[in-house]
C-alpha cells in the first residue's frame, strides 16, 4: 500500500516561484513512472509533466521553458520546480505514480493535491 503526500504549494505572485514535492511512502518495491497534473476550477485535470525512471521527461506545452520535473529515486520522492508563474496556472497540483506494491502493481496511484494560487 502506498501513500503520497504532496507539499510546497502556496500564494505567490506571478512571476514568482514554487517547488513541489511528492513523497511516496509504503510497502514499495519499484516506482515507473511519476508525474504531476493540475485541475483549475471549472476544468478537467490536465497533465503537467512526467518522468521515467529512467529520467526521460515530457512536459505539456503550456509550462515548457518554465518548469522542471525531476525525481529522487533514493527517497521516492518527485518534484516539480515552478517558475515564472502565472495566473493561469493557478490550480491544483495533484501527484501520480505507477508502482509495484509487494507483489502487485499498481499503475494510477494519487495524492491528495497541493494549491497552488497565483497572484496577478
Amino acid at each position: 500500500q502506498v501513500q503520497l503526500v504532496e507539499s510546497g504549494g502556496g500564494l505567490v505572485q506571478a512571476g514568482g516561484s514554487l517547488r513541489l514535492s511528492c513523497a511516496a511512502s509504503g510497502n514499495i518495491f519499484s516506482i515507473n513512472v511519476m508525474g504531476w497534473y493540475r485541475q483549475a476550477p471549472g476544468k478537467r485535470r490536465e497533465l503537467v509533466a512526467l518522468i521515467t525512471s529512467g529520467g526521460s521527461t515530457d512536459y505539456a506545452d503550456f509550462v515548457k521553458g518554465r518548469f522542471t520535473i525531476s525525481r529522487d529515486n533514493a527517497k521516492n520522492t518527485v518534484y516539480l520546480q515552478m517558475n515564472s508563474l502565472k495566473p493561469e496556472d493557478t490550480a491544483i497540483y495533484y501527484c501520480n505514480v505507477g508502482a509495484t506494491v509487494g507483489l502487485r502493481y499498481i499503475g494510477n496511484i494519487w495524492g491528495q493535491g497541493t494549491q497552488v494560487t497565483v497572484s496577478s
